[in-house]
């Protein structure tokens, strides 16, 4: 899959993102984990948290920072009224592009 997969996952690793976020907070190396768990296995983390600070700036998320054992306060996302907006004209993005493209598959029927 390699490259075909890389460009099909910056279309929607933002609402994968979301729609991670809509089951509970998280910090961006969970959020990663959860990703590679679930077979994403060449997401980089500097992705993950790029895409954490443009949707914070664009009013999807809210932040709230955490103590850590270690280092820094984490910051941990939870999806906002807006975010969950988003999400869902993503879902029905999707839902439309996947009939469309099943379609196809079967050969325009």
């Amino acid at each position: 899959m390699g490259k075909q997969l890389t460009e099909m996952l910056k279309g929607t690793l933002e609402g994968i993102v979301l729609a991670t976020l809509s089951g509970r907070p998280a910090y961006g190396y969970e959020i990663t984990a959860w990703l590679r768990e679930q077979g994403f296995s060449d997401i980089a983390e500097g992705t993950i948290y790029a895409l954490l600070v443009r949707i914070e700036q664009r009013g999807l998320v809210d932040v709230e920072k955490v103590p850590s054992e270690k280092g820094p306060p984490r910051k941990v996302y939870s999806l906002n009224a807006q975010g969950r907006e988003y999400l869902e004209e993503f879902w029905r993005t999707w839902s439309f592009l996947a009939e469309r493209l099943e379609q196809l598959r079967e050969g325009g029927k």
